[in-house]
């Protein structure tokens, strides 16, 4: 009877409640269509699943959110690959400090992997490249006993593959969504982009 008390307060505790929080955001982010709105909401999820991971002791985990916060931020404003740079040289430089076992290095991947794609990708080529970072945070979560971690990454997969496939299926192109505003700096301009997404195939 201990036993099952002391699960239910584990499981109800601050910090696996802060993990459900997180939860919830996640899930409303990949649901936005829109990149901007994406971005925006993926800066509050960072937030709580940064503090989530500190209390659980996962210092690099806790560290990547941080990078991810300011790379959500930073990439409303600008894609510039110069900021991709720097945040990537931020995060090597933090998990060369934080990183103490093997499960470290999952976060810190994670996390350069989704600041190139942030700041070079968008639609349903920047939610592709999301959805494998996914799969390595829900490693990440299984091996922390994340329940929020381990619940949000695996609804994330599946909430942004539906949104992958609503954005192909609607012909809404990532490279070229209607309602997503022009970035500074973003190459090509959304006004400008070819009607043609095959054109900037690489």
């Amino acid at each position: 009877m201990a036993h099952n008390s002391c699960m239910v307060a584990s499981v109800f505790s601050p910090t696996q409640i802060l993990g459900y929080i997180a939860f919830v955001l996640g899930v409303f982010s990949f649901l936005q269509k829109n990149d901007r709105r994406f971005r925006i909401s993926l800066s509050f999820q960072a937030v709580v699943y940064g503090v989530h991971f500190l209390m659980l002791g996962n210092v690099p985990a806790a560290a990547s959110n941080l990078v991810s916060l300011g790379r959500n931020v930073l990439s409303l404003k600008s894609q510039s690959n110069y900021i991709a740079a720097v945040l990537v040289v931020i995060t090597v430089v933090l998990g060369y400090f934080t990183i103490k076992s093997p499960i470290g290095y999952l976060t810190i991947g994670a996390t350069i992997i989704s600041t190139i794609g942030m700041f070079n990708l968008q639609g349903i080529r920047m939610r592709l490249c999301m959805l494998f970072c996914t799969f390595l945070w829900l490693a990440n979560g299984i091996l922390s006993h994340s329940i929020g971690g381990v619940m949000l990454e695996a609804v994330i997969g599946i909430t942004n593959t539906f949104t992958i496939v609503r954005l192909y299926l609607g012909g809404r192109d990532p490279k070229a969504a209607a309602d997503i505003p022009e970035i500074e700096g973003a190459w090509p301009p959304p006004a400008q982009m070819p009607a043609n997404p095959q054109v900037l195939e690489k």
